[in-house]
């Protein structure tokens, strides 16, 4: 089997807003981003993924989008962005962007047509009543409008999902993919990729998507060694593993993984199963630990409950800051170690805790707002990267930043931890250098050390260890390349993650 880029690429997730700012506005743009793609290179990832950066009026972030075909001007111009996908090529680095295809905004060209030319409506989801369909983001699915119709938002009201069922949704599709692969893009993140058809009963996984994943292979294949990589949250493994099917999604992410508690026996089981699902079909698993979504590991890691969940039922809850970096950096190394492609969310590999005490006037989440506050939100892990210095904005760019940024984050800017070789950034780039040499794609064997203990070696004779008992256990032979936390003498502490070969 070829081995392509993708399959045991390191990717970090550039959240625009929040990564760097170059026109000292306090938000995040691409003038920030090609300012710091040394950084990105020295810290040794293959690709970078970035969430939606076109037109938007940032409802939810941006994932409401007016325009496929442009640039957020918040962010930069088009003509920015063609030179930012030239510089990272010159670094080596792929770049990979969102695409939103379940739904567009409120603003976009085409909504605004429907609202004045009903025939124009059967794009979107309109109806003369209503169902009983609840918002993921909370309250109902369906708006009215003008005339009495309403209209469909699995998220939020500026958010109509597109109708599927219209060919000229599929056609328009189908040049936004050209215009960004004409451009130089190496791949798409599709957001809510099973969520696009609907009939009377459910909205998601409905068979017809995979039509759609069909036709878009056929195009990413026509531009050479492109990747399509679907955000699919299914329970049922053996429907996931359809939409990794040869003609279908290259890869998709890896939620039970991101989801799982700090326990060996669950930790063994999610990464088996997502073993046996991937090897027969020929996909790389993907091994994700964050993302703009979900609680930031070194934060979830260090409660009683290590679980993940949406619907912030931990928000608040006490977490250890010691214990949850000692997690995040085992975490880390495990990972790492992990047949098939790591990602890696912005801030991860500087240690970034949630941000859990925003005031409630910062908050830009619309799930806090439409739960009335119940969801606190996802903003307290897209608050701006401290990049330097001693106090706000932390080399950032513009102050006040869009998100306050937490007063006590000195000691964890990256210029701060360069250099420190007990840093979590220290951590991630050895590791991130080891794993392009000795890991990425292939097959693990299972070592038996214990039922606290997870312990495999790899194609190139890596060995990896997490030990998550009480006690510590016993080096396995070989000389070790990294662990993740100080060892006690030829012994590896609990929590602690360790290389050898």
């Amino acid at each position: 089997m070829s081995q392509a880029w993708w399959r045991g690429a390191a990717i970090y997730q550039v959240y625009l807003r929040s990564f760097a700012d170059g026109n000292g506005d306090g938000v995040g743009d691409l003038a920030g981003l090609r300012g710091r793609l040394p950084y990105l290179k020295d810290l040794g990832v293959d690709a970078i993924w970035l969430n939606p950066w076109y037109p938007s009026p940032m409802a939810d972030g941006g994932y409401d989008v007016a325009d496929y075909r442009g640039i957020e001007p918040v962010f930069g111009t088009l003509e920015e962005a063609e030179k930012f996908i030239v510089d990272a090529h010159e670094l080596g680095i792929k770049v990979i962007i969102d695409v939103v295809p379940n739904h567009s905004s409120t603003e976009s060209a085409w909504f605004k047509e429907a609202l004045t030319s009903p025939e124009t409506r059967e794009r979107f989801w309109f109806r003369d009543e209503p169902n009983d369909w609840q918002s993921i983001f909370g309250g109902p699915a369906w708006t009215q409008v003008a005339d009495g119709q309403w209209y469909l938002h699995l998220f939020a009201p500026e958010q109509p999902d597109f109708n599927w069922d219209s060919p000229e949704v599929h056609a328009d599709f189908e040049r936004v993919l050209r215009f960004w692969f004409e451009r130089g893009v190496d791949g798409f993140r599709i957001d809510s990729a099973a969520l696009l058809f609907k009939d009377a009963e459910r909205w998601e996984d409905l068979d017809p998507v995979h039509d759609v994943y069909r036709r878009w292979r056929e195009i990413a294949d026509e531009y050479g060694d492109r990747i399509l990589i679907g955000e699919v949250w299914l329970p049922d493994q053996e429907r996931f593993a359809r939409y990794l099917r040869p003609d279908e999604l290259h890869t998709a992410f890896n939620f039970d993984f991101l989801s799982c508690p700090w326990e060996p026996e669950e930790l063994r089981r999610v990464i088996e199963l997502t073993l046996a699902t991937h090897t027969p079909i020929g996909a790389p698993p993907t091994w994700v630990l964050s993302n703009h979504d979900v609680t930031r590991p070194v934060t979830r890691y260090g409660r009683a409950d290590t679980t993940f969940a949406h619907g912030g039922a931990l928000h608040g809850t006490p977490s250890d800051p010691e214990l949850g970096m000692r997690r995040a950096r085992a975490a880390a190394l495990l990972a790492m170690a992990l047949p098939g492609c790591v990602y890696v969310y912005q801030g991860e590999e500087l240690g970034l805790p949630e941000v859990e005490d925003l005031p409630d006037a910062a908050r830009q989440d619309p799930m806090y707002a439409r739960s009335g506050g119940a969801n606190r939100g996802r903003d307290g892990c897209r608050v701006p990267l401290p990049w330097s210095g001693e106090s706000a904005p932390f080399g950032f760019g513009g102050h006040p930043t869009w998100l306050p940024q937490p007063a006590d984050w000195a000691p964890l800017t990256a210029g701060a931890q360069t250099g420190d070789p007990g840093s979590m950034l220290s951590l991630y780039r050895t590791a991130l250098r080891l794993r392009h040499e000795l890991l990425g794609d292939g097959t693990l064997t299972w070592l038996s050390m214990g039922p606290q203990v997870l312990a495999f070696t790899r194609d190139s004779g890596l060995t990896c260890v997490t030990n998550l008992g009480p006690d510590p256990i016993p080096l396995p032979p070989g000389e070790i390349l990294l662990a993740s936390g100080p060892l006690t003498g030829d012994r590896i502490p609990q929590d602690t993650t360790a290389w050898l070969i």
